[in-house]
């Protein structure tokens, strides 16, 4: 315990702000909403997907994310796309909220639109789609509209009493049991993590639960961001204090659970729209 101040002081310096769900979360959000999609829309996201290295949804979840490192320009120019910052009472005012269109909801829609656009280019469609499956389920994540001024959740240091590995770009931050990370890491990574299950068994286990999942009917992005923005305070994301344990991610999974399968079927949904003959 010793080096913990440390290594806090070493993650308010040089870690990365994180920007989604895990890879687990994205493809969570992607083999759900593949299983319930029409037919006809699961043809056509094969045709888009074709060439892809893995041509699905869930395969392609995390793309956004990846181009990270695989095109950072662009990942520098659509970054904000991810999240939004809300104000006070969660309500969306766009012209304050998501200047030049770069938020979350604003890009949903506009790749929505190149997506159901049939004269517009394969290669934007596909793009398009990779987005989509993507930013969907990050908005449904809460910190990334959360309205508390520190980045959701980014600047909220907190120590994590936890026996699972961490992701690789926090390894040097967990020592002695305790990772030294911040709120919105464990959210992106910790709390479904913790349970412990692969991809494939996690979603095989959401699947079995009733469809649709509660209060998932609501086709807009805004409501989407402004229920994730309500949630932090009414779930009581942020902790009394800045020390958790397996206890916050086990009182917390349910909802993050709700939230990977209402994102599946609100993009089902959207796909079967945009996509529809």
């Amino acid at each position: 315990m010793r080096r913990l101040p440390l290594l806090l002081l070493l993650l308010f310096t040089i870690s990365p702000v994180a920007l989604a769900w895990s890879g687990l979360g994205h493809r969570l959000v992607g083999d759900l909403a593949a299983r319930h999609v029409r037919p006809a829309t699961a043809a056509a996201i094969g045709r888009l997907l074709a060439g892809e290295r893995e041509p699905t949804l869930a395969g392609v979840a995390s793309w956004a994310d990846d181009l990270r490192h695989a095109d950072p320009a662009r990942f520098r120019a659509t970054s904000r796309w991810h999240y939004v910052a809300m104000g006070d009472g969660c309500a969306l005012e766009l012209p304050r909220d998501c200047p030049d269109g770069d938020c979350v909801v604003a890009a949903i829609r506009s790749q929505q639109a190149i997506l159901a656009g049939r004269a517009a280019p394969l290669d934007a469609r596909r793009d398009a789609l990779k987005f989509l499956v993507h930013l969907v389920a990050d908005v449904h994540q809460p910190l990334h509209a959360g309205g508390h001024g520190d980045k959701g959740g980014n600047r909220f240091q907190v120590s994590l009493r936890t026996d699972h590995a961490p992701p690789a770009f926090l390894r040097d931050h967990y020592a002695d049991g305790v990772l030294g990370t911040n709120l919105h890491a464990v959210w992106d990574y910790d709390v479904l993590a913790s349970a412990g299950l692969t991809a494939d068994a996690y979603a095989e286990r959401l699947a079995a639960a009733p469809w649709p999942p509660v209060a998932a009917a609501n086709p807009d992005p805004a409501a989407w961001a402004a229920e994730s923005c309500r949630l932090v305070d009414m779930a009581g994301l942020y902790p009394a204090g800045h020390a958790m344990d397996r206890r916050y991610l086990v009182a917390h999974r349910a909802l993050a659970e709700l939230r990977i399968r209402q994102a599946a079927y609100r993009l089902a949904t959207l796909l079967d729209t945009a996509l529809a003959e």
